[in-house]
């Protein structure tokens, strides 16, 4: 007796706007319990930018001087960029943990748009950036650093710094998808960030550097982020460079943040496309 197969399911080769709106959602507040329900993991994320904020303003902030400028001033839009870019490192982590644990091809047989579980990710991991960001800013204020532009500039520094988040997102979330495993994931998404954070001038003034790194620091997308924050907090910048980043920091930034999630977004979407568990 011959019978029919029962069909299979399979993901939608396109979906609607709306559709893809509600799954990225749905997507998103999946992840956003699952984070939650390991409370280690988020306390570990919380603490680490209060430790990073804390040494760098009282145990570093003595022995590093950069002339004409309050230091604390200077440094907190650098740690504030920072701990944006590390942002890459638990995308990269948690989308290699679920494509080890098969969830990715779950996911892939479901009757929703192909983008969501990328962007579910991305949005759950912003979610817990503005968190951070909240917490460093209040520890900013504990250490005597302050902005001085209005509200309104300080609301535009933080939507600058959250876009960067974003774009940084989409870079861990590429790495992710393009690693074996949750361990490789580790190391790929901040193995590459600290040359790129450190041969910027989110610490230091690039003018103390080699004439090869200081011209790699003015172009390099973290000074321009860092010291476009800084203008809109009002805080004490360098601006001796002819640099067009250096002296177009907000506009270079908007542009580097832009330019990121055009290239990142796109790949990561098509990495999910082609993924599958190893």
């Amino acid at each position: 007796m011959i019978t029919d197969a029962m069909p299979t399911a399979a993901a939608p080769s396109r979906v609607g706007l709306n559709q893809a709106f509600t799954d990225a959602m749905t997507m998103t507040w999946r992840n956003i319990r699952a984070g939650w329900r390991v409370p280690d993991n988020q306390i570990y994320m919380f603490i680490q930018p209060i430790m990073f904020v804390l040494l760098f303003a009282y145990v570093f902030g003595g022995a590093i001087n950069v002339p004409g400028v309050d230091y604390v001033d200077f440094l907190m839009a650098g740690i504030f960029v920072q701990t944006m870019a590390f942002a890459c490192a638990p995308a990269s982590v948690g989308l290699a943990d679920d494509m080890q644990k098969g969830l990715i091809d779950r996911f892939r047989s479901l009757p929703m748009a192909r983008s969501a579980v990328i962007a579910g990710r991305v949005i759950a991991d912003l979610v817990n950036q503005l968190i951070v960001l909240v917490i460093m800013i209040v520890c900013g204020f504990i250490v005597g650093w302050t902005f001085h532009n209005g509200f309104g500039q300080f609301l535009a520094a933080v939507g600058l710094l959250m876009l960067f988040a974003f774009a940084m997102l989409w870079v861990g979330a590429y790495i992710g998808l393009s690693v074996g495993s949750p361990q490789v994931a580790a190391s790929a998404g901040l193995i590459w960030l600290f040359p790129v954070v450190f041969m910027s001038n989110v610490f230091v003034d690039p003018s103390t550097m080699p004439s090869v790194v200081q011209a790699i620091a003015e172009w390099n997308p973290v000074s321009a982020i860092a010291s476009g924050a800084r203008e809109l907090f009002g805080n004490q910048s360098l601006v001796d460079s002819d640099a067009w980043p250096m002296q177009n920091p907000v506009l270079a930034s908007l542009l580097w943040c832009l330019l990121i999630i055009a290239v990142f977004a796109p790949l990561a979407v098509r990495k999910y496309k082609k993924a599958s568990s190893k």
